[in-house]
This record gives C-alpha cells, sequence and structure tokens, in this order.
C-alpha cells in the first residue's frame, strides 16, 4: 500500500488513459510538446506553448492517471523571478479528503481544500484547461 500523502494511489498507473490524453493534447495549439515520460514513474508531460503567456514564461502539466481513477494533475509556470504552481489531486491523504485542490501560487502539501471531481479523465481535463485559460486571462490583464 502506498502511504498516504505522497501524491500516489495504491493502484498501477493506467498507461491507456494516459495514452488517450496524450492523442487528444498532441496537435493543439496551445501545447509545445505533449510525451509519456517514462523517468520513475510514467506520466504525460505536457508542455503549454510560450507565446499563450505574456512576457518570458514557460509552464507545464505533470499528470499521472491511476486504473482505480485516483489522479494527480500538477500545473506550473516559470518566470526568471518566480514558480507558480498547483495540483488537482484524487488520492488517499490523511490532509484532506480523497479529492482535494493543492491552491497557487505554491501547491503547498500542508495548504489543500477539499473538492469534487469529476469520475471521467476527459471532464478532469477539462476542468483543468479552463482553470489555465482563466490564469493566463488574467496574467494578460495585468500587462
Amino acid at each position: 500500500m502506498v502511504p498516504a500523502d505522497d501524491g500516489a494511489s495504491p493502484a498501477p498507473l493506467d498507461r491507456a488513459v494516459l495514452e488517450h490524453m496524450r492523442s487528444r493534447f498532441a496537435g493543439r495549439r496551445m501545447f509545445e510538446s505533449v510525451d509519456l515520460i517514462e523517468e520513475e514513474k510514467l506520466y504525460l508531460g505536457v508542455e503549454l506553448a510560450g507565446d499563450y503567456y505574456p512576457g518570458d514564461a514557460s509552464a507545464r502539466f505533470e499528470i499521472r492517471w491511476y486504473r482505480n481513477d485516483d489522479f494527480t494533475v500538477h500545473y506550473q509556470e516559470e518566470r526568471q523571478e518566480s514558480v507558480w504552481k498547483c495540483r488537482w489531486d484524487r488520492h488517499p491523504s490523511s490532509h484532506n479528503e480523497r479529492d482535494h485542490f493543492h491552491p497557487p501560487p505554491d501547491a503547498s502539501r500542508t495548504n489543500a481544500d477539499d473538492a469534487q471531481w469529476p469520475h471521467d479523465h476527459r471532464d478532469v481535463c477539462q476542468l483543468v484547461l479552463e482553470y489555465v485559460e482563466e490564469r493566463i486571462e488574467t496574467l494578460w490583464e495585468r500587462q
């Protein structure tokens, strides 16, 4: 059994779901690259296109999806002077309910809010992309 709070699930990773996500993201203008990464643990690495962001910024997702529909979606923006990140999670946890959100700017393990996420990976991806699009709009409005 995976210890609670490590962001993992006791279930194996679901390669088929990650491959499906990769095929849905690949080729969209919003994404610079979409790759299955097989370091330590399998995850979907998604680099967002830099021209979507004002200034000099890079942004990415790391997505792990498990066969029991647990998941972690980690979003991170990097600028020369700062890092801004958040995380959507469904996994065993001693700090929150199974479904929870680690808010920006640091996605702290100790600062998470209980949440309720859809069960289907397509709906979770849609929810996350809407959040990121709102974030990008906010960044442009601040210019």
